[in-house]
Formats: C-alpha cells, structure tokens, sequence
C-alpha cells in the first residue's frame, strides 16, 4: 500500500510538471514563444510512430502552440487505441523537445460466447467485427454489441440480450466474452389491414415481403419481423396502389402488438386509399431529335386507362433508351401530372430535356489478378471516342459476364459533363476458373463409376479452355483432351482441337472408337455466328451375340469417318448458363462420307426461348428435330443414330428408352427425333444462386419406316439447380408418366457441366 501512495504521488508530480511547462510555454513565452526542436513518442508499442506523427499538428521548427499541443492530445484520444495521453517538455538545442506519452489500450487476446443456444458461437462471430489481435476500444465493443442484438431480432429472438465480460489476461491483453440471454423465438401470427376496400387484403399481403408464420416457414424463413423489412413493405404497398390509380393512397405505420406469452406478433396497417385516377390527357413536350409520335410508339399510358405510376416509370426507362442508345446521356424525362379531383382523372405531359450528345472517353479495367485486359476489352461493345449507346453498354455487360471467369461484374459510366464524354469502369472480381474433380456412382446402365477432370477455363488469363477428362465405369471407358481458343491468333475466330478414345459395352456389343476433330468458328454479327469442324474417327463393333439384330451385325468390324460439320447459330440469351430472357436457335450437320467406310448426313435443328415471369421465375420452352440418313448404299451407323432418354433429352426415361426397339427388346435408337421440354424455373436461394425446376417432357425417336408425328413419351418431375463456385449442378427427377413392362417409373439424374 505505501509503494502504491507513493506511485500514485510521483504520477501527480509529472501531471503537474507538464502543465507548469505548458503554462510556462504558454505564458512566460506568449510574447516571443519557442521553437519547437524535437518530437518524441514514448509507449506505443502497437502504433507506428510514423502513424503518430502523420495525425498530429506541431511541427519541428515550427513556434510552440499550446491551442495546437491541446488539439493534438484530443486527436490521439479519438483514434481510440489510448486510455491516457500526455505531453510532457524539455529543453533541448534551444528550443523545446516535445515529448507524447501514451497508455495504450490493452489488445483483444481472445472473444467467445456464453449463454447461446439456438444460433452457435460461430455464426455470431460472421455477424461481429472485433476479433483476437484488436484494440480494446470500449466504442467498438458496444458496437458490436449492437451487431449480435440486430443479428437475433433478424432470426426473431426480439428479447435477446448481450452483455461484454472483459476479463484481464495480462497488464496489456484482455479477454472478451459476449454473454448473451436469447430469451424465447418471436413469430408473426398476423398481419391485419385495415381501410382497404378496393384492394384486397390477400392482394397486399402478397405485394409486402413479411409474412405470417405457416406450415412450411422454416424452410423459406418466413414469420420474422425485420424492421427494414416492414418499411420496405410499406412502399411496396404504396406502390401497390400507385400502380391502380389510387395515388393518393396513403399507408400507416405498422402497429406492432407483442402477445402475453412473448413469443407471438400481431401486425395492423392502416390504408387510406382514397379515389382512383384515370388518365387525361398525354402529351410530350420539349423534344427535338425524335418527332412526338416515334416517342407515342414506346407510350403505354393512354387516355382513359388507370393510372399507373410503375407503368409510366417503364414509359419513361423506354423513352430515355432511345436517347441513349443515340448518345444522349444527360437526357432527363420529368412527368408532370395535373390532376382534376373532381373528374378523378389525371393530365400527363412528359416534359423532356434532351441535353448533348455524348462520347466514350476511357475504358478502364480493374480487378482483374489473372485475366488480361484484351480478353475483356474484346467484349466490350463502346469503342473509345464512338457515341456512347446504353443498348451497347447493357451488351458490354451481357458479354463479360458469359465469359463465366468473374464472380461478379460491374460496368459504371462516369460522366465528364464538361467534355461530353463518358467513361466507362469496368470493375471484375476473378473467380476459379481451373477445376480437379474426382467423382463415383452407381448407375443401372453403367453400374460403379469413376471420374477424373482437370479443366482450365481461362488457361494463362487467355480465355483459352484446356480439359482433360477420363470417365471409367463396369460398361465405359473414355478419355478425352480438349483445347479451345476463342480468339485464335488474336482473331476474332475460334479455334478448338480434341482427341479422345471410347470404349463402351452395350448388351449386344462392343464399341471402340478413337479419333481427333479440328474447328474453326467466327460471329457473323452481335448475336450470330457460325463454324465448322473436320472430324476423323475409326470406330469397332466386336463381340456382337448371336441374338442380335441383323442391324447391328452389318455394323461388324473396324470403320473409318470422316466428316464435317457445319453449324449456325443464333443466341440472345442474356445469360448463357443462367438465362432469363432470349432465345438460341441453332442448326448442326454432319456429313460423312470425305473418305472412310461411312456415308451418312445429320440434321439437327434446336430452338430454345426464355420468358421472364412474375416473381423473378422463367418459362424456358426447347424444341429439338433431328433426321438422319445413309448415301451411298449405306446405312447409319448405330452410334450415330438417335438414342431419346436422360437429362439432355427426356427426363425420366432411360437411354434409348424413348425409341425403337428391335425383335430382342433392345434399344437400336432411331433416324429422326421429336424433343419437347418445358421448364418452370424459380429462385430458392437468391445469394446461392439455387433454383428449382418443374418440368415437362415429351419426345421420341423414330425408326427408318416409322412415319414421325406427335405419338411421343411424356415425362414430368422437378429438380434442382445450383450455379456452384465449381460450375452449374443439376439433380433432377423424373417421372415416366406411362412406363413399359420393363422400364422404371421414375429416375433420379445428376450433372455436373453446362445447363441447357
């Protein structure tokens, strides 16, 4: 106790030092004040003294200031790493030495937590920004002491509690524990509205994104009170209304009502709707480039429909794009409404301001660690001094993105009003792109399987696409080696090389093939494009059984092909592995016969569209139709012809099952094919990028004297797809709506690889 007395009395003799020499300083020089000759730092050990010195104002050569020594104090308290700083003089070489002490604050050596239950310690430290290594900042830790209460009201738990325990480890760590009281679950049991008569309460229930408590709410995490969310609902209400006339709809705050037991929530929102509006009068003022009835053309407000706030902001959006897309940058549209309370109608006049025509100025890359900038300057569609188009920008964008090698993209014009020029920040966040796979299953077709992949997507920040694959199974051996150039010799032509072998054990036979083929393609226009490709193969049929058809044992022996393929595409998809609007048309043939022991030709043409739904769901719609056919005096060869069933054909059938069979039973596959697919696509997990899928098949492959027609197999299931960090995923199961003797009513199916 005394050595303590005595501490606490010397500790009180330097404050009282420091601050005669302060008022020394202040004072005694206030007529002719010294010059300041050195700054010392004394006591930070985690604070560079460079760190130090950048924040503090006094200066070497500079005159004393006690107002500057004063603020200079006050600045490294609020930096928060300090419990005390002082400052303390001296002289030195004729002047004044200053000399900053400080205390720092004991560091953070560990932060854990006690009392929680229901959510784990480690998804409570995601949600907090204090971790072991920082400063024990009293305003950091109540911050986030705020972070883990706004976490827990997000899940529900609106009682919950946390309390900081800060316990010393040594003279400058501590350890910090959240000590948290959860308090019991607090669910949404109703959402009442009150004042709605011409919409209805279901109506509005539906447009807001909380939701009542119901059977399936832990599994779509609905029945939680949010307070972002509720605030966003209102505007979603207010819209609502907006979007049938009622502008001047007027929407309470929401009054919260907390049951008896805790753990139930009562919602009630009051809605004055007041009259619906229709439209007067439309007009359009103060345009030059474009004549008033070019403009009329993207107009959907007309006189006498209800007014529509949602459905004028889209009149405006189509307005401003075709300025844009001629350079118009700056061009603004403002709705000036007039209304008439009595005859409840609404006068339109969409005054315009046109503004200059605008340039590209620079296009900057950034972001990308790997890729080279040409690989995504070449997708760029806005040249560098052209006139800048928003069509061309939204392009740009599409473009980038269907490299798959980002994780996200984002395109920014910048705007130089004083030059007329905009530039354009493309800003990138590199993704994997090189892939090892190992994978096994079981399949009743090729019974224990084994794969290996290592692919390269984007191989040395190129783009080019390096796979090698191997595919094992009880049935199948495949090994394959692709290498693909999207920009060959700095071109704008593709080029890609394969090679593979295959051997594969059908019930009837055996195949062996091995062969290479060579491509080249070019884009023809934005969204069309073409190539063709020379391939060689040397196929053999072996141990063929003596029950086989005489189809298959005409097919005995080694046979050479030789062919090319042709192919024509058409793709305005505005994403190719996760579209939600466009369509692909493309049309494949294949001619054998350059040489070889095969004469044949193959058609396929394949037609597939997207339609946006409500609710961020897409109706995809795929029809595919195929004919085949031997010259020469020569028939198809069997792994040429069509085989319907699987994934990429009709879900829910197995291969070849969706075609003919010969005396034995056995799947031969057909010389013309009939595909439908219908897709009904909606979100799951938006950040995921989880979807699921309800779906339709039908199809059917047809033999060489079968007339086609609509006589098809029907299938329909549901499934799932995931755009994994890895690549898109897809586990689908479908149902044969009218199986045979010997098939099997439904099938579980798996991808790893491209959606279609």
């Amino acid at each position: 106790m005394p050595g303590r007395k005595i501490i606490q009395k010397f500790k009180l003799f330097l404050l009282f030092k420091s601050a005669l020499l302060i008022i020394f300083a202040s004072v005694v020089f206030a007529q002719n004040a010294p010059v300041v000759t050195s700054i010392e730092i004394k006591g930070s050990k985690k604070i560079e003294e460079e760190t130090i010195l950048s924040k503090i104002r006094s200066r070497i050569e500079e005159p004393l200031s006690n107002e500057t020594v004063q603020k200079d104090i006050k600045t490294l308290m609020n930096t928060g790493y300090f419990d005390d700083v002082r400052v303390e003089m001296e002289p030195f070489e004729g002047g004044i030495k200053l000399i900053f002490v400080f205390k720092e604050k004991p560091t953070v050596t560990s932060v854990d937590f006690q009392g929680n239950k229901e959510i784990d310690s480690d998804k409570l430290k995601e949600q907090i920004t204090i971790t072991s290594g920082s400063i024990s900042n009293l305003a950091l830790i109540n911050d986030n002491i705020e972070k883990i209460i706004s976490f827990y009201h997000s899940e529900g738990y609106w009682h919950a509690k946390a309390i900081p325990v800060i316990r010393d480890v040594s003279a400058d760590a501590v350890a910090l524990t959240f000590q948290i009281e959860e308090g019991p679950k607090v669910v949404i049991k109703e959402i009442a509205i009150e004042g709605n008569k011409a919409v209805s309460a279901k109506e509005i229930k539906k447009a807001m994104k909380t939701k009542e408590r119901w059977l399936f709410s832990f599994v779509t995490g609905s029945g939680l009170y949010k307070k972002e969310d509720i605030g966003e609902d209102i505007e979603r209400i207010k819209e609502l209304y907006h979007s049938k006339g009622y502008i001047y709809a007027v929407v309470s705050e929401p009054k919260v009502t907390l049951s008896t037991d805790k753990t139930k929530l009562s919602i009630k929102i009051s809605v004055s709707e007041g009259d619906q509006h229709k439209v007067g009068d439309v007009k359009i003022t103060g345009n030059i480039i474009f004549a008033s009835h070019e403009l009329q053309k993207k107009i959907e407000t007309a006189k006498g429909k209800v007014l529509n706030r949602t459905a004028l902001r889209s009149d405006i959006d189509k307005m401003l794009d075709l300025y844009m897309d001629r350079g118009y940058a700056r061009a603004d549209i403002n709705p000036l409404i007039d209304t008439d309370k009595e005859k409840k109608i609404a006068n339109i006049t969409f005054s315009i301001t046109e503004g200059d025509i605008f340039r590209v100025g620079r296009v900057e890359i950034t972001g990308n660690t790997k890729t080279r900038d040409k690989v995504i300057r070449r997708e760029i569609r806005l040249d560098e001094g052209g006139i800048f188009s928003r069509k061309l920008l939204k392009r740009s964008y599409q473009r980038v993105t269907n490299l798959n090698f980002f994780e996200s993209v984002d395109l920014t014009p910048k705007l130089r009003t004083e030059e007329k020029l905009i530039d354009l920040n493309v800003n990138v966040k590199e993704k994997l792109t090189g892939m090892l796979s190992l994978g096994g299953g079981y399949s009743s077709t090729d019974k224990f399987m084994v794969m290996g992949e290592i692919s390269q997507a984007n191989l040395f920040g190129k783009g080019l696409y390096l796979k090698l694959r191997a595919d094992l199974s009880a049935n199948k051996k495949n090994y394959n080696i692709s290498l693909r150039d999207p920009w060959f010799m700095d071109k704008p032509l593709s080029a890609s090389f394969s090679l593979y072998n295959d051997v594969y054990q059908y019930p009837d036979y055996d195949k062996d093939s091995s062969g290479f083929a060579v491509g080249f393609g070019k884009e023809l226009s934005e969204y069309v494009g073409a190539s063709i490709s020379y391939s060689f193969e040397q196929a053999e049929i072996s141990n063929i059984a003596d029950t086989a058809t005489s189809l298959i044992k005409d097919q005995a022996g080694k046979k050479i092909t030789s062919s090319i393929s042709p192919t024509v595409w058409k793709d305005t998809r505005d994403n190719y592995l996760d579209p939600a609007t466009g369509s692909r048309q493309a049309l494949y043939i294949t001619l054998a016969g350059l040489g070889g022991d095969n004469y044949f030709v193959k058609e396929v043409i394949d037609s597939g569209w997207y339609f946006p739904v409500m609710w961020n769901t897409t109706l995809g719609v795929r029809a595919r139709f195929g004919y085949a056919t031997g010259f020469a005096g020569k028939e198809i060869p069997l792994y040429e012809r069509f085989y319907i069933g699987g994934i990429s054909t009709v879900r829910g059938l197995g291969f070849g099952e969706g075609g003919p069979r010969d005396a034995q039973g056995e799947m031969i596959g057909g010389d013309k094919e009939l595909i439908f697919n219908v897709d009904y696509i909606f979100p799951i997990e938006k950040e995921l990028r989880l979807k699921g899928v309800l779906f339709f098949d039908a199809g059917r492959a047809f033999d060489n004297h079968e007339k086609m027609s609509l006589n098809l197999r029907h299938t329909a299931g549901f499934g799932v797809r995931w755009l994994s960090p890895m690549g898109p995923i897809r586990l689908e199961m479908g149902f044969n709506l009218s199986p045979k003797p010997d098939e099997a009513g439904s099938k579980l199916e798996f991808t790893f690889g491209g959606l279609f």
